[in-house]
């Protein structure tokens, strides 16, 4: 967090990005996305919310963290080989929280509304900060196996086609057929989805095909695998000098 406070382009950055990413859609391509009976703004900006963590900075911060040496002196002290690791996740998961609020500021003064209660609201944003954490796991790994910045920097777009290959921003029945039950599946498509039916509120069922239930459900499902895979494979990777 000292080095995030003392670099304010990472912060200024995570959130431009996201921001960029929503004026896209929103008023490119919105026009062109039919989203059935929900409006488009409240389409999208839930699944700009729950994607985030995927535009986040960290497999390029444990490179550079690794190429600087702070890696190797953190290994020579005695604490847990755990320990830098998770500082890691929840600096970076902090830092989603603020790209995520500015993208709901941003995204109301687009026209987002939520519909439910105040309490499937903060359930969902809460959501949006547990995948945030799972999915700083996957750029803690990409940093650590990448052996560069820039090998890092490309690598995490490794993870865009989980994000464009979704329902993030088109109906998935819109996709190819041989594509359909890819986009269906994948996790990216069932936390957008978790997101997406606790704003929509009663209705959720009828407009999105299934209760905000379902969707969650599976959605923690996912989220408790990749970081039970990812974790583990960091800290073992992180223990090798």
């Amino acid at each position: 967090m000292r080095k995030f406070w003392r670099t304010p382009q990472l912060i200024v950055v995570s959130a431009l990005t996201s921001v960029m990413f929503l004026l896209i859609f929103r008023y490119v391509f919105g026009g062109a996305i039919h989203a059935g009976r929900l409006p488009y703004a409240d389409y999208l900006i839930p699944a700009m919310a729950a994607g985030t963590g995927l535009f986040a900075s960290g497999a390029v911060g444990v490179a550079d963290d690794i190429e600087t040496g702070l890696f190797d002196r953190l290994r020579s002290l005695p604490i847990p080989r755990s320990a830098p690791l998770v500082g890691r996740c929840l600096a970076d998961t902090i830092l989603v929280a603020w790209a995520t609020l500015i993208t709901v500021v941003v995204g109301y003064a687009t026209g987002f509304r939520p519909h439910a209660g105040v309490a499937s609201t903060f359930a969902a944003l809460g959501l949006c900060l547990l995948f945030g954490a799972a999915f700083s796991w996957v750029m803690i790994f990409i940093g650590l196996v990448a052996g560069s910045t820039q090998a890092a920097q490309g690598m995490s777009f490794l993870t865009f086609p989980f994000v464009f290959v979704s329902s993030a921003y088109v109906p998935v029945h819109s996709m190819p057929g041989w594509m359909q039950p890819v986009a269906a599946n994948q996790p990216f498509t069932l936390m957008v989805g978790a997101v997406r039916a606790l704003t929509v509120g009663p209705g959720a069922g009828a407009l999105l095909g299934h209760s905000p239930e379902w969707f969650v459900i599976r959605a923690l499902a996912w989220t408790v695998g990749i970081i039970a895979v990812f974790a583990p494979l960091s800290a073992r990777r992180f223990a090798r000098p």
